[in-house]
């Protein structure tokens, strides 16, 4: 199932469990999780897209290795929240990973990749550095951002 809502998606989980984040981009994915308490969201490492297939395929298994519960999509909105080109590829996505059988919260990403690149700038990271880095970065950023929230709706 996929809601957009905090509340939606704390009642399709149980009380406790690992969550995993995720920022699409059209190259690549990156990944974060969150410890079972859903106190802090830790980045993972990043995908390099390829078929949708083996995208999946690699989904799955991280998935299963992480024993996650359920994914936090990152949603790219316009910034006066409408939907683009780009939002409507992350939604198709997100219905493409059904067949994992998680639930998925779909989250308000506008600025993960703005913060995420600032704090890098601010520890003085080279660009290369900052390249490699910011997906899986602002997917943590995002699936922080979720956490926190679905905190205030936990049972």
């Amino acid at each position: 199932m996929i809601t957009g809502t905090a509340p939606d998606y704390a009642a399709l989980l149980p009380d406790a469990g690992r969550l995993g984040g995720l920022d699409v981009g059209t190259k690549t994915i990156g990944l974060a999780t969150c410890d079972a308490s859903w106190s802090f969201a830790t980045p993972a490492h990043t995908i390099a897209r390829t078929k949708f297939g083996a995208d999946l395929a690699a989904l799955g298994a991280w998935a299963a290795k992480q024993r996650l519960l359920g994914l936090v999509i990152g949603l790219p909105l316009n910034m006066d929240g409408s939907d683009s080109s780009r939002t409507q590829s992350v939604r198709a996505f997100a219905r493409n990973v059904a067949p994992l059988g998680l639930p998925v919260l779909l989250w308000d990403e506008r600025w993960s990749t703005a913060a995420v690149e600032r704090a890098m700038i601010a520890e003085d990271l080279s660009r290369a550095r900052r390249a490699e880095r910011v997906d899986r970065l602002a997917a943590s950023y995002i699936l922080q951002g979720a956490i926190d929230a679905l905190a205030r709706w936990r049972v």
